[in-house]
Protein backbone atom coordinates (compact mmCIF):
# COMPACT_ATOMS: atom_id res chain seq x y z
CA UNK A 1 0.00 0.00 0.00
CA UNK A 2 2.17 2.87 -1.14
CA UNK A 3 0.11 6.40 -1.63
CA UNK A 4 0.58 9.94 -0.54
CA UNK A 5 -0.28 9.55 3.51
CA UNK A 6 1.26 5.74 4.25
CA UNK A 7 3.76 3.50 2.90
CA UNK A 8 3.76 -0.35 3.54
CA UNK A 9 6.57 -3.26 3.32
CA UNK A 10 7.53 -6.03 4.64
CA UNK A 11 11.07 -7.09 5.10
CA UNK A 12 12.61 -10.45 6.96
CA UNK A 13 8.70 -11.04 8.61
CA UNK A 14 8.50 -6.93 10.19
CA UNK A 15 6.13 -5.04 8.36
CA UNK A 16 7.49 -0.94 8.06
CA UNK A 17 4.45 0.86 8.11
CA UNK A 18 5.87 4.50 7.46
CA UNK A 19 3.82 7.93 7.97
CA UNK A 20 4.31 10.12 4.54
CA UNK A 21 2.27 13.20 4.72
CA UNK A 22 4.58 16.21 4.30
CA UNK A 23 5.85 18.49 5.47
CA UNK A 24 5.01 17.09 8.92
CA UNK A 25 2.62 13.95 8.69
CA UNK A 26 -0.31 16.40 9.91
CA UNK A 27 -3.13 13.20 10.55
CA UNK A 28 -6.14 13.35 9.03
CA UNK A 29 -9.60 11.47 8.62
CA UNK A 30 -7.81 9.50 5.10
CA UNK A 31 -4.18 9.18 6.73
CA UNK A 32 -5.77 7.56 9.60
CA UNK A 33 -7.96 5.36 7.69
CA UNK A 34 -4.94 4.11 5.56
CA UNK A 35 -2.98 3.41 9.27
CA UNK A 36 -5.33 1.52 10.06
CA UNK A 37 -6.26 -0.30 7.54
CA UNK A 38 -2.34 -1.02 7.35
CA UNK A 39 -2.09 -2.43 10.84
CA UNK A 40 -4.80 -4.79 9.65
CA UNK A 41 -3.15 -5.71 6.70
CA UNK A 42 -0.13 -6.63 9.13
CA UNK A 43 -2.00 -8.50 11.21
CA UNK A 44 -4.15 -10.48 8.59
CA UNK A 45 -0.77 -11.72 7.07
CA UNK A 46 1.00 -14.76 7.91
CA UNK A 47 4.44 -13.55 6.75
CA UNK A 48 4.47 -10.57 9.33
CA UNK A 49 5.59 -11.89 12.70
CA UNK A 50 5.98 -7.80 13.83
CA UNK A 51 5.70 -4.48 12.71
CA UNK A 52 7.55 -1.23 12.55
CA UNK A 53 5.70 2.03 12.55
CA UNK A 54 8.12 5.16 11.78
CA UNK A 55 8.14 7.97 8.82
CA UNK A 56 8.88 8.48 5.72
CA UNK A 57 10.00 12.14 6.17
CA UNK A 58 13.32 12.73 7.37
CA UNK A 59 13.81 14.49 10.49
CA UNK A 60 10.31 14.49 11.25
CA UNK A 61 8.22 11.39 12.94
CA UNK A 62 4.56 13.28 13.48
CA UNK A 63 3.30 16.67 13.95
CA UNK A 64 0.22 15.74 15.65
CA UNK A 65 -3.62 16.35 13.95
CA UNK A 66 -4.18 18.75 11.12
CA UNK A 67 -4.74 21.90 13.11
CA UNK A 68 -5.85 23.66 9.96
CA UNK A 69 -8.43 21.28 9.26
CA UNK A 70 -9.71 20.99 12.90
CA UNK A 71 -10.11 24.75 13.05
CA UNK A 72 -12.27 24.98 9.63
CA UNK A 73 -14.58 22.19 11.11
CA UNK A 74 -16.98 22.10 13.85
CA UNK A 75 -17.57 20.16 17.41
CA UNK A 76 -19.32 17.18 15.75
CA UNK A 77 -15.97 17.07 13.45
CA UNK A 78 -13.77 16.98 15.91
CA UNK A 79 -16.00 14.08 18.28
CA UNK A 80 -15.56 11.70 15.18
CA UNK A 81 -12.08 12.11 14.54
CA UNK A 82 -10.64 12.09 17.92
CA UNK A 83 -12.75 9.28 18.33
CA UNK A 84 -10.96 7.53 15.22
CA UNK A 85 -7.61 8.73 16.03
CA UNK A 86 -8.44 8.01 20.11
CA UNK A 87 -10.48 5.01 20.14
CA UNK A 88 -10.01 3.17 16.65
CA UNK A 89 -6.38 3.75 16.63
CA UNK A 90 -6.25 1.46 20.34
CA UNK A 91 -9.17 -0.89 19.92
CA UNK A 92 -7.01 -1.96 16.50
CA UNK A 93 -3.78 -1.96 18.94
CA UNK A 94 -5.69 -4.06 21.45
CA UNK A 95 -6.92 -6.76 19.17
CA UNK A 96 -3.66 -6.83 17.23
CA UNK A 97 -2.06 -10.22 17.60
CA UNK A 98 1.55 -9.59 16.45
CA UNK A 99 4.04 -6.99 18.40
CA UNK A 100 4.64 -3.33 17.79
CA UNK A 101 7.24 -1.17 17.58
CA UNK A 102 7.34 2.82 17.36
CA UNK A 103 10.53 4.20 15.70
CA UNK A 104 10.50 7.71 16.12
CA UNK A 105 12.76 9.35 13.68
CA UNK A 106 11.85 13.17 14.11
CA UNK A 107 9.44 15.63 16.84
CA UNK A 108 6.98 13.93 17.74
CA UNK A 109 3.99 16.02 18.50
CA UNK A 110 0.64 15.58 20.25
CA UNK A 111 -0.95 12.78 18.07
CA UNK A 112 2.38 11.59 16.35
CA UNK A 113 2.95 10.85 20.30
CA UNK A 114 -0.17 9.05 20.76
CA UNK A 115 0.08 6.65 18.01
CA UNK A 116 3.63 5.71 19.76
CA UNK A 117 2.35 5.06 23.25
CA UNK A 118 -0.21 2.84 22.01
CA UNK A 119 2.87 0.44 20.14
CA UNK A 120 4.58 -2.06 22.48
CA UNK A 121 7.81 -0.65 22.31
CA UNK A 122 9.11 2.50 21.73
CA UNK A 123 12.86 3.64 19.84
CA UNK A 124 13.77 6.91 18.99
CA UNK A 125 16.77 8.91 17.38
CA UNK A 126 18.98 10.41 19.54
CA UNK A 127 18.96 14.12 18.62
CA UNK A 128 15.19 14.23 18.67
CA UNK A 129 12.36 15.68 21.12
CA UNK A 130 9.00 14.48 22.43
CA UNK A 131 6.41 17.09 23.37
CA UNK A 132 3.10 18.00 24.25
CA UNK A 133 2.24 21.39 23.09
CA UNK A 134 -2.09 21.05 22.39
CA UNK A 135 -2.01 23.77 26.05
CA UNK A 136 -0.42 26.28 24.16
CA UNK A 137 -2.49 26.07 20.92
CA UNK A 138 -6.23 25.71 22.53
CA UNK A 139 -6.51 22.23 23.02
CA UNK A 140 -4.71 19.95 26.02
CA UNK A 141 -3.34 16.63 25.63
CA UNK A 142 -6.21 13.89 26.74
CA UNK A 143 -5.14 10.82 26.13
CA UNK A 144 -1.98 11.14 27.59
CA UNK A 145 -3.48 12.50 31.22
CA UNK A 146 -4.39 8.93 31.62
CA UNK A 147 -1.42 6.74 30.74
CA UNK A 148 1.37 9.44 31.30
CA UNK A 149 1.04 9.83 35.13
CA UNK A 150 1.08 5.50 35.44
CA UNK A 151 4.36 5.64 33.37
CA UNK A 152 6.47 8.09 34.51
CA UNK A 153 4.76 9.24 38.03
CA UNK A 154 2.22 12.09 38.84
CA UNK A 155 4.29 15.07 39.06
CA UNK A 156 6.77 14.71 36.38
CA UNK A 157 3.54 13.67 34.03
CA UNK A 158 1.49 17.19 35.22
CA UNK A 159 4.86 19.04 34.21
CA UNK A 160 5.32 17.82 30.59
CA UNK A 161 1.25 17.71 29.63
CA UNK A 162 0.72 21.47 31.28
CA UNK A 163 4.20 23.29 30.43
CA UNK A 164 4.15 22.12 26.62
CA UNK A 165 7.90 21.87 26.93
CA UNK A 166 9.92 19.48 24.46
CA UNK A 167 11.77 16.41 26.00
CA UNK A 168 15.35 15.14 24.20
CA UNK A 169 14.97 11.97 23.70
CA UNK A 170 18.14 11.16 26.32
CA UNK A 171 15.77 12.14 29.25
CA UNK A 172 12.56 9.92 27.62
CA UNK A 173 14.58 7.03 28.37
CA UNK A 174 15.53 7.95 31.65
CA UNK A 175 11.83 8.68 32.25
CA UNK A 176 10.72 5.29 31.04
CA UNK A 177 8.76 6.91 28.08
CA UNK A 178 11.40 5.63 25.34
CA UNK A 179 12.79 2.01 25.70
CA UNK A 180 15.76 3.10 23.72
CA UNK A 181 17.37 6.23 21.67
CA UNK A 182 20.01 5.28 19.20
CA UNK A 183 21.24 7.11 16.58
CA UNK A 184 19.74 7.86 14.00
CA UNK A 185 21.24 6.69 11.12
CA UNK A 186 20.57 3.31 12.80
CA UNK A 187 17.30 3.49 13.98
CA UNK A 188 15.67 1.75 11.72
CA UNK A 189 18.46 -1.24 11.19
CA UNK A 190 18.00 -1.24 15.14
CA UNK A 191 14.03 -1.35 14.68
CA UNK A 192 13.87 -4.15 12.36
CA UNK A 193 16.49 -6.26 14.14
CA UNK A 194 14.10 -5.77 17.32
CA UNK A 195 11.21 -6.58 14.98
CA UNK A 196 12.75 -9.93 13.62
CA UNK A 197 13.70 -11.29 17.78
CA UNK A 198 9.99 -10.60 18.26
CA UNK A 199 8.81 -12.53 14.70
CA UNK A 200 10.59 -15.66 15.15
CA UNK A 201 9.09 -16.59 18.03
CA UNK A 202 5.91 -18.80 18.04
CA UNK A 203 2.98 -17.00 16.29
CA UNK A 204 0.39 -18.74 18.04
CA UNK A 205 2.44 -18.41 21.44
CA UNK A 206 2.89 -14.48 20.57
CA UNK A 207 -0.24 -13.74 20.05
CA UNK A 208 -1.96 -15.88 22.80
CA UNK A 209 1.02 -13.75 25.21
CA UNK A 210 0.15 -10.30 23.67
CA UNK A 211 -3.77 -10.78 24.22
CA UNK A 212 -2.85 -11.91 27.63
CA UNK A 213 -0.49 -9.04 28.08
CA UNK A 214 -3.51 -6.34 26.56
CA UNK A 215 -6.51 -7.52 29.12
CA UNK A 216 -3.66 -7.68 32.02
CA UNK A 217 -2.94 -3.68 31.88
CA UNK A 218 -5.62 -2.13 30.34
CA UNK A 219 -7.06 -1.06 33.95
CA UNK A 220 -10.10 0.13 32.22
CA UNK A 221 -7.44 2.49 30.26
CA UNK A 222 -10.22 2.68 27.37
CA UNK A 223 -12.86 3.58 29.25
CA UNK A 224 -10.82 6.64 30.99
CA UNK A 225 -9.69 7.58 27.42
CA UNK A 226 -12.88 7.70 26.32
CA UNK A 227 -13.72 9.80 28.98
CA UNK A 228 -10.99 12.29 27.79
CA UNK A 229 -12.51 12.64 24.42
CA UNK A 230 -15.34 14.39 26.20
CA UNK A 231 -13.19 16.34 27.90
CA UNK A 232 -11.55 17.67 24.75
CA UNK A 233 -14.78 18.28 22.75
CA UNK A 234 -15.52 20.32 25.23
CA UNK A 235 -12.30 22.53 25.12
CA UNK A 236 -12.62 23.02 21.60
CA UNK A 237 -15.92 23.93 21.55
CA UNK A 238 -14.58 26.78 24.25
CA UNK A 239 -13.89 30.49 23.43
CA UNK A 240 -10.32 29.72 24.23
CA UNK A 241 -10.42 26.43 22.17
CA UNK A 242 -11.28 28.61 18.97
CA UNK A 243 -9.19 31.08 19.73
CA UNK A 244 -6.24 28.84 19.92
CA UNK A 245 -6.65 27.16 16.76
CA UNK A 246 -7.15 30.67 15.25
CA UNK A 247 -4.03 31.83 16.22
CA UNK A 248 -2.52 28.65 14.63
CA UNK A 249 -3.86 28.99 11.48
CA UNK A 250 -3.37 33.03 11.41
CA UNK A 251 0.34 32.36 12.80
CA UNK A 252 -0.20 34.88 15.55
CA UNK A 253 0.06 34.64 19.59
CA UNK A 254 -3.40 33.45 20.96
CA UNK A 255 -5.40 36.31 22.88
CA UNK A 256 -7.10 34.01 25.99
CA UNK A 257 -9.61 35.36 27.79
CA UNK A 258 -9.30 36.90 31.40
Amino acid sequence: MNDSRIQYDVRDRVAVIALCRPPVNALDHPMLDQFHAALRRADADPEVGAIVLTSALPGMFCGGMDLKMIAANDGAFLRTFVYKLYMDTMNIQYTLRKPTIAAINGPARGAGMTLSINCDLIIAADDIDIGYPEIDIGLIPAIHFVHLPRQIGRHRAFDLLFSGKPVPAAEAVGMGLFNRAVPRAGLLDEALEMGKVLAAKSPTLMALARQSWMRANDLDYRRNVENQIETLCNVFESSDGREGLAAFVEKRAPRWAR
